[in-house]
């Protein structure tokens, strides 16, 4: 993913399911990354910046969700570093509630365009806001665990944490 030109400030954290780095612009959290997973973005000329508000409040705020004290999340986002349609699809993710699952077929039909199923599954995939914008809460059409960009070992731990299974 390539951020359009802003400064960005980034963080890092350590987590149950392993290190985070986080980022930020003066509009919001922009990323949150598990460490080595697919769609890195290229942080060439990011800040490092641990006490940027966004950060300190993503990093409380996960460390409370993977302490099984917050099962959603409420902070400013800035998911302005994807197209239109992207962007439209992050949104409807952040729809789906704690605990709960859907498909990338019913997502589809919630951003309006049934027939665009991969194009809704490239979307998920390029999410750059893990967690927070729950992405790991999308299925394929069996139900079957498929496609996480941090690794499905992390989508079932999520999954597990929010259902208590």
């Amino acid at each position: 993913m390539k951020f359009k030109r802003t400064v960005i400030y980034t963080s890092h954290i350590d987590t149950p399911l392993g290190g985070v780095t986080m980022a930020a612009t003066d509009q919001g959290l922009a990323g949150v990354w598990f460490d080595h997973q697919r769609h890195w973005p290229d942080t060439t000329g990011w800040q490092t910046k641990d006490d940027h508000p966004a950060l300190v409040e993503a990093a409380a705020q996960l460390r409370d969700y993977f302490a099984g004290r917050r099962s959603h999340f409420d902070m400013q986002l800035d998911l302005s570093h994807g197209t239109a349609f992207q962007q439209g699809v992050w949104q409807a993710l952040l729809a789906i509630p704690a605990g709960e699952t859907t498909t990338y077929g019913a997502l589809s039909q919630r951003v309006g365009n049934p027939a665009a199923v991969r194009a809704v599954g490239a979307a998920v995939g390029r999410n750059p806001i893990s967690v927070i914008v729950p992405c790991h809460r999308v299925l394929g059409a069996d139900g079957s665990l498929t496609g996480y960009a941090g690794g499905l070992d992390r989508k079932t731990a999520l999954l597990e944490l929010e259902t208590g299974k």
